[in-house]
């Protein structure tokens, strides 16, 4: 069905008919002017991430629902990374004719399974129509006690570096994808060339070549916000000193949490999480393993400083790994290699504005 005979209202109602409200500091959600949030005794933590096609995403593959998904997570992710909780998001589109009704209902699937998966009410948002193709922007609204908030100036010397689950992967599969895409022009161009139709009808059913790499191929596109951390951590009695998510890469954003809070850093690359599928990948495409953890991006994962006295319980805590500590500023901040060589840590992450 094309959008139009909707018009904007109508999809609106579509998207949102049977969304049930399931938090008590949401008031009012869609279908007025303004959602209404009501947080009497708590912090509120809000949000907001803009994707936009040829950017931040390729719809040659990643599906809708999948992008829906990811779309929710990434935003989800920002609430954890400051030891909140999230309740609210609102979700803004601008869409070409290309897209039918039925396309930005699969959208809308993959969203909404995030947003189940966190108990997060749906409250709002924009849509409009692009001439250039998809722009999504989503705010989510979190929650936290005043003396639960970890921003990311708090990490001070001999504080420990962690990190949770593995880096490198998400880059990795995203180096996957475009090399298969690749592929696949190369012999449509080639067919073309030859105007071979027979061949140009086979490539109608092209396979990738994903064997072996489907972990890769999960951390680029179902991104997974890491919310179990949190929990795992406060059930620990553990307080992070400072936190952010890996969205742009460990040393950028290790670089980050240095700068805000005035430190050094030493971190030791024989302790940097690394699946066994990001290395036999980055090996297949001739790239250093651990270039590729350190400035990759979109792992969303979680790093974080904690006090030395946590030692102990940071090492019980299945899915979080020790990388390091935080020193004093005028050590700076430092990459130990496996054969204890130091270089200084760059910030060579993902930059959408380069």
């Amino acid at each position: 069905m094309e959008i139009a005979k909707l018009g904007e209202f109508g999809l609106i109602d579509r998207l949102t008919k049977d969304i049930e409200i399931r938090n008590d500091s949401t008031k009012k959600g869609v279908g007025d002017d303004c959602a209404v949030l009501s947080y009497p005794d708590k912090e509120v933590l809000i949000t907001t991430d803009m994707l936009m096609e040829g950017v931040h995403f390729d719809l040659t593959y990643i599906d809708l629902k999948h992008l829906g998904y990811k779309s929710a997570m990434v935003n989800i992710s920002d609430v954890f990374a400051m030891n909140g909780t999230p309740r609210q998001m609102t979700v803004s589109l601008a869409i070409s004719k290309r897209f039918s009704v039925e396309d930005i209902e699969e959208f809308y699937t993959g969203l909404r399974l995030a947003c189940d998966k966190w108990g997060i009410d749906v409250i709002g948002g924009d849509t409009t129509s692009s001439y250039t193709g998809m722009a999504i922007s989503i705010t989510c609204i979190g929650e936290a006690r005043k003396e639960d908030v970890v921003y990311r100036n708090g990490a001070k010397d001999t504080d420990l570096i962690c990190v949770s689950g593995d880096l490198g992967a998400a880059y990795m599969g995203l180096q996957l994808l475009e090399r298969e895409k690749s592929v696949y022009y190369q012999q449509v161009e080639e067919a073309r060339k030859k105007n071979d139709k027979r061949a140009l009808e086979e490539l109608a059913h092209f396979q990738p070549e994903f064997s072996g790499k489907e972990y890769l191929l999960q951390r680029q596109l179902q991104t997974e916000a890491r919310g179990d951390i949190i929990q795992k951590l406060r059930e620990a009695g553990i307080r992070p000193t400072a936190m952010m998510d890996v969205s742009d890469g460990l040393s950028s954003e290790l670089m980050h949490i240095c700068k805000q809070s005035g430190v050094g850093c030493r971190i030791y690359e024989k302790n940097i999480p690394i699946d066994y599928q990001t290395a036999v990948m980055a090996e297949e495409m001739n790239m250093n393993v651990t270039t590729c953890a350190l400035n990759g991006g979109e792992d969303y994962e979680l790093l974080f400083t904690v006090p030395i006295g946590d030692h102990e319980k940071i090492e019980q805590i299945d899915g979080i790994k020790l990388i390091g500590h935080i020193t004093d500023a005028k050590f700076g901040q430092v990459l130990v290699t496996r054969d204890n060589q130091e270089f200084t840590l760059k910030a060579q992450g993902w930059n959408p504005l380069a």
